[in-house]
Parts: C-alpha cells; sequence; structure tokens
C-alpha cells in the first residue's frame, strides 16, 4: 500500500482555466500553493486547464505566465496542458468501466430533460438515477454512450478539510457524474483528478468554490483505488464592502497592479496576508512566508481587499529595497509600462537620490514622481502649483537668496545654516523660502527637502536652476 500523501514529498499545484487575466484571488491560489511547496521543500507545478476549446485562448495562458512570472511565482517542470492528456482522461474512464466501477449510460440529453421536467412537476428531487446503472450488458444497445462514475448511493462522503474542517456529504444528494462524454471528451472533474494523481500532486490548495467538487473528486479516486490528496480549500477574497470582488471595487486582475507599480515582492507579502495571518506579523519576506506559512491558519472568512494596506506594505517594501536593485526593478516597470526608459545618467542620479525618494514612497511611479527633479532637464516646466509658488516676490528673493548660497558649504547643515541665516536677515521664515526654492529646483511642489535636492544635483545645477528662475 502506498504511504499517505500527508507522509509524502510535498506536490501542489496551480491549475487556472485560460479563459482571461490571471485574477487576484487565483494569484493569491497560486502564493499559497508556492509557499506551502517551497516552505517544505515540495514541488511545486502548474497545469493550464484548457479544456474547454471556446474559451480558452494561448493569449489569455500567456497573460497566466506572464502575471507568475511577475510575481515571481516560479515552477518546476514543464507546463501541463490539460486539453493534450485526453487520451489519458479517457483511459482512466475506460480502466474504471472495467474495474466496474463505472458503466455506460445510453440516455439522450431529451430524455434526462424529459426525467428532470417530471420531476420537478412532482415536487421530487431532479438528480437523475440513470436506468442503465445495472443493466445487463447483453441489453447495451449499438448506440453512443458516456461513461458515468457508479457512486456509492448510501453512506456518506467525507471531507477532511485542513481550512473548512470535517464536511459531510450525503451521497444520497450525489448523483453518478459523467467522466467521459459520447463523443470522447472527458468532463472537467473527471481530468482534474487523473491529472493531479498523474502529477503526484499531494495537496490540493485551491479556492472554497471547489469544495463541493471535492466530494465528487474523492469517489473518482477511490473508483480507481488511488490515493486522495489533502484537500484545503481557502475562501474567495471580497471587496472593501465585503461583497464579491469585481470591477466596481477597483482592480481586479495581476496585471492591473503591477501596471499601478507595486513591487512584487510587496504584491506577495500582501496577498500572502489576505486569508492567512502569523500571529501580528504583516511585514515580511520570502524566506519568513515559507518558514512560517502552513494550512490551519488560514482563516474560513472571506478576505477583504484593503487598498490602504496594500499602500503601506507596499511602501516598506521599497524603504527596505536595496537602492541599486531598486533601480532595477523601476527600470522593469517602466519598460513593461511602455513609458521610456532611463538613461545611464538618469540611473545614475536615481540611485544617488535614492536615500531621500524610497522612504515615503508607496509605489514606482510615486517615487518617480518625487524624483522629477532629478529625472528632468532643465530648463523646467513647472506644474500648475509650481507656478504659482514662484511670484514676482519669490523669484526675488530667490535672486538674493543665489548669491547667498554661492559661498556656502555644500554640507547639509551649513546649507540649513546659511538658508536659516538668509531668511532671519531678510524677516522670512523658512516656509516662505521652501515653497520657491522647492518649485524652482524640481519644478514641482511635491518633492523630497530642498536641502536633500541641493545636495543630490550639486552645487552648480543649484544655482543654474536659481539663476532660470531668476531670469524667467
Amino acid at each position: 500500500m502506498s504511504s499517505p500523501p500527508s507522509a509524502r514529498p510535498v506536490v501542489t499545484r496551480f491549475a487556472p482555466s485560460p479563459t482571461g487575466y490571471l485574477h487576484i484571488g487565483g494569484a493569491r491560489t497560486a502564493l499559497f500553493n508556492w509557499l506551502y511547496a517551497r516552505g517544505r521543500g515540495g514541488t511545486f507545478l502548474l497545469r493550464i486547464e484548457d479544456t474547454d476549446r471556446e474559451r480558452s485562448t494561448p493569449e489569455a495562458t500567456e497573460a497566466i505566465l506572464k502575471g507568475l512570472g511577475w510575481l515571481g511565482l516560479d515552477w518546476d517542470g514543464e507546463v501541463v496542458s490539460q486539453f493534450s492528456r485526453k487520451d489519458r482522461h479517457a483511459e482512466v474512464a475506460r480502466a474504471m468501466l472495467a474495474r466496474g466501477s463505472a458503466y455506460k449510460c445510453f440516455c439522450s440529453q431529451e430524455e434526462i430533460e424529459a426525467f428532470r421536467e417530471r420531476a420537478r412537476s412532482e415536487g421530487k428531487s431532479t438528480l437523475f438515477h440513470s436506468p442503465w446503472r445495472d443493466a445487463d450488458p447483453s441489453t447495451h444497445p449499438d448506440a453512443p454512450y458516456v461513461i458515468r462514475l457508479k457512486a456509492p448511493q448510501t453512506g456518506e462522503t467525507v471531507i477532511e478539510d485542513k481550512v473548512q474542517g470535517r464536511v459531510v456529504f450525503r451521497n444520497d444528494q450525489l448523483d453518478d457524474m459523467v467522466c467521459l462524454r459520447s463523443d470522447g471528451t472527458p468532463t472537467y472533474m473527471h481530468a482534474v483528478v487523473v491529472d493531479d494523481h498523474d502529477m503526484g500532486v499531494t495537496h490540493v490548495i485551491r479556492g472554497d468554490d471547489h469544495l463541493n467538487n471535492a466530494a465528487r473528486q474523492t469517489q473518482i479516486y477511490r473508483a480507481m483505488g488511488w490515493d486522495i490528496p489533502v484537500w484545503a480549500h481557502i475562501p474567495l477574497i471580497f471587496g472593501p464592502d465585503g461583497k464579491k470582488l469585481s470591477k466596481r471595487h477597483g482592480a481586479v486582475g495581476l496585471h492591473e497592479y503591477a501596471a499601478m507599480g507595486y513591487p512584487a515582492q510587496a504584491m506577495r507579502n500582501y496577498l500572502c496576508r489576505l486569508g492567512w495571518s502569523h500571529g501580528d506579523d504583516e511585514f515580511f519576506d520570502d524566506a519568513q512566508a515559507q518558514e512560517w506559512f502552513d494550512l490551519p491558519q488560514i482563516g474560513r472568512s472571506p478576505a477583504r481587499l484593503d487598498f490602504k494596506k496594500l499602500e503601506q506594505i507596499s511602501g516598506l517594501h521599497i524603504a527596505a529595497t536595496a537602492d541599486d536593485v531598486l533601480v532595477d526593478e523601476i527600470g522593469t516597470f517602466l519598460k513593461a509600462a511602455g513609458r521610456p526608459i532611463l538613461s545611464q545618467v538618469q540611473k545614475d542620479g536615481l540611485a544617488r537620490a535614492m536615500y531621500c525618494l524610497k522612504e515615503r514612497a508607496k509605489s514606482y511611479p510615486e517615487l518617480l514622481e518625487k524624483a522629477h527633479f532629478i529625472l528632468a532637464e532643465r530648463p523646467f516646466q513647472p506644474d500648475e502649483a509650481a507656478a504659482r509658488a514662484l511670484d514676482p516676490v519669490s523669484r526675488g528673493i530667490l535672486s538674493e537668496l543665489t548669491l547667498h548660497l554661492q559661498n556656502a558649504s555644500w554640507k547639509r547643515d551649513e546649507l540649513e545654516a546659511a538658508v536659516a541665516s538668509f531668511g532671519s536677515a531678510k524677516g522670512v521664515g523658512l516656509g516662505k523660502i521652501a515653497g520657491p526654492l522647492r518649485a524652482a529646483l524640481a519644478g514641482r511642489t511635491v518633492t523630497p527637502s530642498v536641502f536633500d535636492m541641493m545636495l543630490v544635483i550639486g552645487r552648480d545645477e543649484t544655482i543654474a536652476r536659481l539663476n532660470d528662475v531668476a531670469a524667467g
């Protein structure tokens, strides 16, 4: 007898249907599978469930692979196409037939629908019971047939779920599901079981909308005498209002978050915390997540998307990232977003300025906006707010300040002292000087400290920008 799944090396899988973009809920499911496998030295597999040929598209498959790649979830081995395994699915259905755990059903769709219509009119259960279940093979007609699972009709099918707990299904409430259609194609429910078995999957971690499927799939495992995997059905993600997540709540596709400029490591951290917890820990890295993640800590209630929490986590990761790594990541973001890439001079400037940019930035676009002063070239075109700050009086003050700064030592404390001394002599506070100075140095009003900007761009560039404003 083979070992139970819990005693074998861990194998998890993510099995999306390629019918559209990678939903943020699907991304979290992939992450949970990846964390569980990686944290136990196991294997994380990827299968594309493309049996629905009308809705499955190569573009959607590519979007899924791209999304997982961006999120940093690497998988083991080749990507498996479920459709390519249809012959194997049929083979197993015929094996069930030979074992006596399945049977041929010759009922047409019209007959089945007539049965259900009659049951509805009589107020009876519409659960279909095929008259061919126990028919003598000698009575079989030469006609198309489906292969149905010969499911138990009494007793219970019990799912010991690592998240949902013990879930009991009465067998008299489950019908003999179709495994193989009359055209020889497998049903989704059957194909999933065959694939998971053949791929050696020990733990099935997926959304709780599949919980009912687990009962039917368990019966297929038993019909073939196969080991049943460990089940873990995770609640869905809801919007901030507690309702099912939809586009009215904002971004629902993983690609949208990438386009908004959230770091991938921040998304991993944030998604991990959606429905799972490790004490009060909210900010952590991949190594910690892999060490800590376990199924019992997943809650049974739906998680709620919280954009403010995402921004907070994102900001913490940006602040904690090494400057050179951050410059590279921003370059990747710009390329992916179709925005102009940075020159080497801009990269060097960004690296010098990073110390005063990354502490409060919540996303790459926000960081880049604050970096305008080092990325743009003179003469600046001030935005509307900056233009208002550069009125004639302010220009006059800056003109005098320029002369005051030319002989200043270019160190932060001495620059601060020089500006304070100038303000005192003129009878104006730092606030009256800082606003126009900020506008002159950056063409923006939201920037790092004016002293940080002066240090980053240097004496000559600072004086040149102030002269531009005075001449303006």
